[in-house]
């Protein structure tokens, strides 16, 4: 990603603003606040600077080498890969956080929200949560019924 690819959204806050390799599909992306410290601290590496890129980033095959070797350490048993930072986006930091699939597959720059449903289909604990709010809503509907009765 380059510089070029950071603007300002509707909201007024930064957003990436990408076609997707794949699809040439646009994508708006919001900028969370973590990425923001993120890309501000690599905003004058050397790399960086020469390439005009947001991060240095390696090639995958180096990237997914240096994550296999963190795994390794930490002793994580499934294989790391850069791809996963897709798949983690969509579930554990959008889905499972309660933003709505068709916002995450705008995000990922899907052209149908069938494709989106792939990510979606991992994600009991989600349902769970889901369907709890639902219950504490009817408990208490139940609650303020009986005493209004």
């Amino acid at each position: 990603m380059r510089k070029d690819h950071i603007g300002i959204g509707i909201d007024g806050e930064k957003w990436i603003f990408k076609n997707r390799q794949k699809t040439e599909t646009k994508s708006k992306i919001p900028i969370l606040p973590i990425a923001e410290e993120i890309i501000e601290k690599y905003s004058n590496h050397p790399k960086c600077l020469n390439e005009n890129s947001i991060l240095p980033i390696l090639t995958n095959q180096k990237m997914n080498a240096y994550l296999k070797e963190i795994g390794d350490l930490c002793d994580i048993p499934k294989e790391i890969t850069f791809h996963m930072a897709r798949h983690t986006f969509a579930t554990s930091v959008t889905l499972t956080n309660g933003v709505p699939i068709e916002t995450v597959s705008k995000m990922l720059g899907h052209k149908n929200l069938h494709t989106t449903q792939h990510y979606a289909k991992v994600l009991d604990r989600k349902v769970s949560e889901d369907m709890k709010v639902l219950k504490n809503k009817f408990t208490s509907f139940e609650r303020e019924k009986k005493v209004s009765l």
